[in-house]
């Protein structure tokens, strides 16, 4: 079979080497791939935005299964251009999309079909948003209604931090159009985690669960970034907590979307916060984690392309997942600065010697080939995964592979995994 990988990040990469393991994947596109993804497929010049000309080449090419990566194509409509070419895609439609594309129909999606998450206001005028939380309070949270790269959600502790936020979103536009209106909305507590599943619309079939690491810095601090790190499973997530999440969100989410007549295909994500076992919607993602892909598809024992396809042949109840007990982490090291202003083109050593660890593999996600060499080519540059025996293995693993590698400027997390560890020991 020949894949179409639409992206260039280190989840297109896990994805791209989970499905070149496949016995009935022949030939794998990637566009538009970074050097690590060169590795295993043909890189194509043509970017995971660029929706007509990916159609045009899936057609040309005889692609005869297209897997979207990012946000952004979904919500541009890719799956909606594809299938209106006949052409096989895995990915949730434009409508779908919205889930993820504008917080406020996720909101409101939610209030209306009762599914737990916090409370919620929408503004499309600074002042007023600004006077809401003058009356409520901190801590907050406000959000960018739009796509905001995973920067658009702002942790305010104090009312002043919230007013500056709001302006900078609403009145300053750091983020475009995608704050013309934002949430403001409860601070939840408790322990995050990330719940993926595989839906045809019907069916509903889990992923193994995972924590991403979202704050820049150790503890949780600093601004949030895309994703600095994760590890499957959540501990959190126990049995009784697996069933509330299914039972109270990811099934009734399904349904209410097939409700509201815009029927979910793809990967549906659930960022959580959990509490005394209560799980709690943050937000809602239409795809792959990233980086919660990275460990999720070192754990994954089943082919992946048997899973997708079943997605979108509609016949996902024919489907069994199968994951590896052995638990994975992903460590990611990103450009000095990051999630502000940084470098790009610093070169990379130490990648081969990295590699060649027991059970580690470093997916690329920001790197480019210039010259003979691999550089660094936007923020979250690598994503090095582990599988280990337990956890504080995966996690000692994944660190080792770490320290091998070295550019100008790398930055990354000292303590991913470390409530895991916590919450075990």
């Amino acid at each position: 079979m020949r894949v179409l990988v639409v992206g260039g990040g280190g989840r297109e990469h896990s994805l791209v080497w989970k499905l070149r393991q496949s016995p009935r994947v022949s030939q794998i596109y990637a566009a538009p791939g970074n050097a690590g993804i060169a590795e295993l497929a043909e890189c194509v010049d043509i970017g995971a935005s660029e929706v007509r000309r990916l159609a045009d080449f899936a057609a040309n090419q005889a692609i005869e299964l297209t897997v979207v990566g990012p946000e952004l194509p979904l919500t541009l409509g890719i799956v909606d251009e594809f299938e209106g070419r006949d052409l096989r895609i895995f990915g949730a439609s434009r409508q779908a999309a919205a889930l993820e594309g504008s917080k406020v129909f996720a909101k409101r999606l939610m209030r209306k079909h009762k599914i737990p998450t916090g409370f919620f206001q929408t503004f499309y005028r600074a002042e007023d948003a600004k006077r809401y939380i003058q009356d409520v309070g901190a801590p907050i949270v406000v959000k960018a209604d739009g796509l905001a790269a995973g920067k658009g959600a702002v942790v305010c502790a104090t009312v002043p931090d919230a007013l500056d936020t709001v302006k900078r979103i609403m009145e300053d536009r750091v983020f475009g159009d995608a704050g013309a209106r934002v949430v403001v909305e409860e601070f939840l507590t408790g322990e995050e985690a990330s719940f993926l599943a595989f839906t045809d619309g019907q069916t509903v079939v889990p992923m193994a669960s995972a924590q991403d690491h979202k704050a820049a810095l150790d503890d949780d601090k600093g601004p949030n970034t895309g994703g600095m790190g994760a590890y499957s499973p959540a501990p959190v997530v126990t049995e009784a907590v697996h069933k509330k999440i299914m039972d109270q969100i990811m099934i009734p989410t399904v349904k209410a979307m097939a409700a509201e007549g815009c029927p979910f295909r793809g990967v549906l994500y659930a960022g959580l916060m959990i509490e005394n076992g209560e799980p709690k919607v943050l937000e809602f993602n239409a795809r792959f984690g990233d980086p919660e892909a990275q460990p999720q598809f070192m754990r994954t024992e089943s082919d992946r392309l048997t899973a997708l396809e079943a997605v979108v042949d509609q016949r996902l109840h024919e489907v069994e997942i199968r994951w590896r007990p052995e638990p994975a982490v992903c460590v990611v090291m990103a450009a000095g600065g990051y999630p502000g202003t940084h470098d790009t083109g610093k070169p990379i050593t130490g990648l081969g010697t990295a590699a060649r660890l027991k059970d580690v593999v470093v997916f690329h996600a920001a790197t480019a080939l210039v010259e003979g060499k691999i550089v660094t080519n936007g923020g979250r540059v690598l994503g090095v995964t582990a599988l280990g025996k337990d956890i504080s293995n995966a996690i000692a693993q994944a660190y080792r592979a770490v320290e091998k590698i070295h550019w100008d400027g790398a930055h990354y997390r000292t303590d991913i995994g470390r409530k895991a560890i916590e919450r075990i020991a």
